[in-house]
């Protein structure tokens, strides 16, 4: 991972104060994270072995609430991403409105070499490191890249151990049977399916004449390729870390999901009733998807997926970003300058920390919500803010990006001056 993802991410900071008055002391508290931690996690292993592993907790701001983000497990975590990773984190809180400040966190590990075994001695070795840095008032981490509820589950365990007292509401994304809320799993993919419905309509266009490629095949990406399937969007390509597969007619995204889930891997198939048979499609890898000439292309896997190296390959009209920070500062000038439009991951995949919140919400009263009750939430939540933003664009003839880090700052403005600024404390 570049040392230069957290100074990229502050150019977008940069780029939306031109547009927006906030004082200087909001502009300087915002640059800088509150409080980063490194931890070195001792694991014992399957064969007796000793192996330390690298953590980290970032939390950036917490002027508006707790802190709140995932944890990830992947062999490029580093302190740079997780803070990056935190910066966003705090925007994406301010632009739902969620009384939540930034964070994240991290291990540097390949979590698909590790037993099942060794994953929980490393999760509940990671809450061993951590647990004075979290808290339900404090800082409450949730699943992100190969994260899951099991993974949660374990480290509310920890925590509840440590703390000796039953804390559900440390953690999100949680197993429902341990306090988890229903529809957690699916929620990043449930919003950002929102976001799409409510700006495609806005530029004449119909599901059924909307070609559609998703780079990135895991919970999010998976799911919103196949509520995209079933309002008629035509899905015509998708990929995971392994390549691609595509065909202009579009997929069975359903067949595909569930070949998927049985064999592990991603083939483009023909189901009638419960027999699946494997179709020859095209074969691509990853940046060829990109590169795909299609309507909406949504990155959902990592970071730096579009940079200035492959960006004039881009040929979608939309970009919808699913995955956090897929597109560095300097590709996203080439593409505004290209006409590509792009909603941004602030809002886009927003919809997890909003249900995360609902979560929170449900641990702390006691009182659990229905299925139907968390979607109309999401949904209510997810278009209110998608046309504030939409409205601002319009209003100021900026990008879409660029309005979602203005709502966001006028809000993160008004919290960080409430508690006094230069103005305030340099009067007479």
């Amino acid at each position: 991972m570049s040392d230069s993802l957290f100074a990229d991410a502050i150019q977008r900071l940069d780029l939306a104060l031109k547009y927006v008055s906030i004082s200087e002391d909001a502009i300087e508290r915002l640059k800088f994270p509150k409080a980063s931690l490194r931890v070195s996690v001792p694991v014992r292993m399957d064969d007796g072995s000793l192996r330390i592993f690298q953590g980290f907790r970032v939390r950036h701001d917490d002027t508006r609430g707790p802190t709140k983000g995932g944890i990830r497990y992947h062999p490029n975590v580093s302190l740079d991403e997780v803070k990056s990773l935190a910066f966003w984190m705090t925007f994406k809180c301010a632009a739902l409105g969620i009384p939540f400040g930034g964070a994240k966190g991290g291990i540097t590990l390949n979590p698909k070499e590790l037993s099942r075994l060794e994953l929980e001695r490393l999760s509940r070795g990671y809450i061993d490191a951590i647990a004075d840095f979290i808290g339900p008032d404090v800082d409450i981490p949730a699943p992100d890249v190969y994260t899951n509820p099991m993974i949660m589950g374990w480290m509310m365990d920890r925590y509840s151990t440590i703390r000796r007292q039953y804390t559900p509401a440390v953690v999100t994304g949680k197993p429902i049977e341990l306090g988890g809320s229903l529809g957690r799993n699916t929620a990043t993919a449930t919003g950002a399916f929102a976001v799409i419905n409510t700006m495609i309509p806005k530029f004449d266009r119909r599901p059924q004449d909307t070609t559609v490629a998703i780079q990135g095949f895991g919970n999010a990406g998976s799911v919103l390729a196949e509520l995209l399937f079933h309002a008629g969007y035509k899905v015509v390509a998708i990929s995971d870390s392994q390549g691609a597969v595509y065909d202009r007619t579009g997929l069975d995204i359903p067949s595909i999901r569930r070949y998927r889930e049985s064999n592990k891997e991603m083939q483009a198939v023909y189901c009638q009733g419960s027999v699946c048979s494997i179709v020859e499609r095209n074969r691509l890898t990853n940046a060829e998807l990109l590169a795909l000439d299609v309507d909406i292309l949504i990155p959902a896997a990592l970071e730096n997926q579009i940079t200035e190296a492959n960006v004039n390959d881009i040929m979608a009209q939309f970009i919808f970003e699913v995955a956090n920070g897929p597109i560095t500062s300097s590709a996203d000038r080439i593409l505004e300058k290209k006409g590509i439009r792009v909603f941004p991951d602030i809002l886009v995949n927003a919809g997890g920390v909003t249900v995360s919140y609902f979560e929170w919400v449900q641990n702390r009263s006691g009182w659990y919500w229905t299925a139907e009750e968390v979607d109309r939430r999401l949904q209510e939540k997810m278009i209110e803010e998608t046309e504030k933003i939409w409205k601002m664009a319009q209003e100021r003839s900026i990008s879409m990006r660029s309005a979602a880090y203005v709502h966001a700052l006028k809000r993160l403005g008004k919290s960080i001056d409430a508690k006094g600024t230069r103005n305030y404390f340099g009067r007479e």
